[in-house]
């Protein structure tokens, strides 16, 4: 899928390309992924897409600028206890912080929108962090809406 963003007053328009994650894409992730504020080895994302790849409910979709990956989203669709249709998450997007600000972000959401809605999903749902003050922002102007908090808990057992 092609799109164009336009300018902005960060710096000049980037031309991009959004495509399906392939497996040569670890490195740019796992980069993607320490911007995000979670470090990751390119040998781990490797893993990670692989074991995403083989499950039919999940997309992961990368922004090209020229020839290099400048932004992801990984979304999945799952079935829930409260409707009886299935809904969407956005579980992961990150824009790179040489381009950020510049539409990227908004083209992913586009695209992952578009997918949902080719696979009958009419309710998406995601997390972010409390102190991503800036990507709430983002998400709100976007047409989503605050409506509850995530609770974390880390078990003890078996490593990464």
């Amino acid at each position: 899928m092609n799109l164009s963003s336009q300018p902005s007053k960060k710096g000049p328009s980037v031309e991009l390309f959004i495509r399906g994650a392939e497996k040569s894409d670890a490195a740019a992730l796992a980069e993607l992924m320490g911007e995000l504020g979670y470090p990751t080895r390119a040998s781990d994302m490797e893993m990670r897409l692989e074991a995403i790849s083989k499950e039919p409910h999940y997309r992961t979709f990368v922004a090209m600028n020229g020839a290099r990956i400048c932004g992801m989203i990984g979304t999945c669709c799952l079935y829930s206890y409260e409707h009886n249709n299935l809904g969407g998450r956005i579980l992961a997007l990150v824009v790179s912080d040489a381009v950020r600000g510049q539409g990227v972000g908004r083209a992913l959401i586009e695209v992952a929108e578009k997918d949902f809605v080719a696979r009958n999903v009419r309710r998406i749902a995601l997390n972010t962090r409390f102190q991503r003050e800036d990507a709430h922002k983002f998400y709100e102007r976007l047409g989503y809406q605050k409506n509850g908090y995530r609770f974390v808990k880390e078990l003890e057992g078996l490593a990464d």
